[in-house]
């Protein structure tokens, strides 16, 4: 027997059959995520009723656990196809629908999932007539002759209140956010942080939407403009989903909605028409990742959590879309503040459910690792960047002892802003192009080595003062691996894909007495007259004002006249020794930020 899912529980029908229940034996009831109590996996049920369920809610959670019930781990896509083989067969479908139109046409509202196969894989359809329930056209749609018994009720569908997002999910919602581009199509999964993820992309353009769950974060884009399905190459200038879940706001806007189109679970969840849509985004939560990229979502142990849903699907058709972007987001700590959700290794038992090679992005509120094409030694870098500050040091010391990276990697990382709201990287416009600014982290080595050996040779010689041909991963490293709390590093990337090139670095470097430091810059050789310098100079002004220094110099060779033009135009002091070939520019922080504000 299946009963409907989602909001649409037709429970007047289920009462009606509980009523019943001692006279059954060995029912064997089905059915995916739903919301509201659950009175069928009550202990009283047990010889009469016994529940087999594709997705894990703490009530049910709790039945498994105590062995009157069962969970099957089955993607969303899948499922269809049991009710319609001989796995799991359905003899009688459990419906709620809306009232029937002057055609006889019923809708199946706010679940059409998995609930079009269960009717027509039954033997048997018995259907709870609902008017509450929002009347959706498309495949929503099932003629009343496919229905053998009803009855009618009026009650209100269950809603479903979203938690109110913590600093956490906050600042990771903004750093995911800036992996979704403009005219992207999206999809977000069932859980809080993917939710808090589409809550911050209001500001986004010509946004499509191609998911399983449309909820009220989705509705809303919708009615700010940011999602118009314009630039959908797939069913475009409609919302396609095959679930609604949340508010009573939210029923009333998909009700008689044309622009709304309701699939089942497998049309929607194929991969093949996932990556139809140029830009395919699927924003999905975990509950651990480890440091090579493997994600569990199901299970912490020997314990089932949730379910399979449609999380691989979306991963999969969003990674194979044209300059598509799946995202695991999560909060780098555990929701009671205990464990590290970024670890070194899965408890026994725990279920990998998204493998490290299809994994591109994850994203914490301490920023992304970008781990798709890269190398275990350069995830592990990144990886542990995103973890909590707290567990980094022990992360580096795992990855050591599991031989993923060299010994001599051995600085734990740090952040400009580990403590505060705001991220740190932003999107900056200069000469008409768009740049990614943040700060230089250990994982950019590589990066930092490519930059290096894109510059000529005079560039080399300027920078550093003499001939140097190479530079190592080792030297790399400790380039990148800057305490940020005492030193600065930035740098601009332009990005191409999934991939960061840097185009400019600058650094400060603090003296022993604390109040001054000194600055340095290089600036790829495309990418001259940009003002890179002096945008990157107003960025290490700003942090050394807030850290209370006073002064910042440079050392400029003579013969690097770009450079001393830089720090000349903004008031710096220059200071010159007869036979030596560089000059000396001293800055006044306080002076050196009015004037980059004035110029601005």
């Amino acid at each position: 027997m299946f009963i409907g899912s989602g909001a649409a529980v037709p429970f007047a029908v289920v009462e009606s059959m509980l009523k019943e229940a001692g006279s059954f034996r060995d029912v064997e009831l089905t059915h995916i995520h739903t919301i509201g109590e659950m009175p069928w996996v009550a202990k009283k049920y047990d010889g009469s009723l016994r529940t087999n369920t594709f997705f894990l809610t703490p009530s049910i959670q709790q039945a498994v656990a105590a062995g009157r019930a069962d969970y099957t781990p089955c993607p969303l896509s899948d499922v269809p196809s049991l009710f319609g083989g001989h796995l799991l067969p359905v003899d009688v479908a459990l419906i709620q629908v809306s009232p029937p139109d002057a055609q006889g046409y019923v809708s199946l509202g706010v679940s059409v999932d998995v609930v079009k196969a269960a009717v027509k894989a039954a033997r048997v359809v018995v259907a709870q007539i609902n008017p509450s329930m929002p009347n959706i056209g498309g495949l929503a749609r099932i003629s009343g002759r496919n229905i053998h018994y009803y009855l009618e009720a009026d009650r209100p569908l269950p809603v479903i209140d979203w938690d109110v997002p913590n600093a956490a999910q906050l600042k990771a919602a903004e750093y995911a956010s800036q992996l979704v581009e403009d005219g992207s199509t999206i999809q977000a999964g069932l859980g809080n942080t993917p939710q808090v993820v589409l809550s911050a992309l209001k500001d986004h353009k010509h946004l499509g939407i191609h998911t399983g769950l449309f909820s009220d974060a989705m509705m809303e884009l919708v009615q700010c403009g940011a999602v118009d399905n314009s630039m959908k190459h797939y069913h475009d200038g409609k919302v396609v989903c095959s679930t609604v879940l949340g508010s009573k706001r939210l029923y009333d806007f998909v009700d008689g909605n044309d622009g709304i189109e309701m699939q089942p679970s497998d049309w929607v969840s194929d991969v093949s028409r996932i990556e139809k849509n140029d830009r395919m985004v699927a924003i999905h939560g975990a509950y651990e990742v480890d440091l090579t990229g493997q994600v569990v979502r199901d299970s912490r142990g020997h314990r089932f959590y949730g379910g399979m849903g449609n999380t691989q699907d979306f991963i999969r058709g969003s990674a194979h879309s044209k300059h598509g972007r799946p995202l695991i987001v999560l909060t780098s700590m555990s929701d009671d503040g205990k464990s590290s959700r970024i670890v070194s290794g899965f408890k026994p038992g725990s279920g990998v459910n998204t493998g490290r090679g299809d994994v591109h992005y994850v994203v914490t509120e301490y920023g992304v690792a970008r781990l798709r094409g890269r190398s275990i030694r350069e995830r592990v870098l990144n990886m542990v960047e995103v973890a909590h500050p707290d567990h980094r040091e022990k992360l580096l010391r795992d990855a050591h002892t599991w031989g993923w990276i060299p010994k001599f990697y051995n600085v734990t990382p740090t952040s400009m802003k580990d403590d505060a709201s705001e991220v740190e990287s932003r999107r900056v416009e200069l000469k008409g192009h768009s740049f990614m600014f943040r700060p230089l982290h250990p994982s950019d080595t590589r990066g930092l080595q490519e930059f290096f050996y894109s510059h000529t040779q005079e560039t080399v010689n300027m920078r550093y003062g003499h001939v140097k041909d190479r530079l190592t991963n080792e030297s790399a490293y400790k380039l990148t691996s800057v305490d940020q709390a005492v030193d600065a590093a930035f740098a601009l990337f332009d990005e191409h894909d999934h991939r960061q090139e840097i185009c400019a670095v600058g650094r400060f470097y603090c003296d022993a007495s604390g109040d001054s430091a000194e600055v340095a810059f290089v600036v790829g050789e495309k990418k001259r007259r940009m003002g890179m310098s002096r945008f990157l100079l107003g960025e290490l002004a700003s942090v050394a004002q807030q850290r209370g220094i006073k002064t910042l110099w440079a050392s400029v060779l003579k013969r690097n006249k770009a450079m001393a033009s830089v720090f000349q135009k903004l008031g710096a002091v220059k200071e010159s020794e007869l036979g030596e070939d560089s000059d000396d520019f001293l800055m006044d922080v306080g002076q050196l930020n009015k004037s980059l504000h004035r110029s601005s």
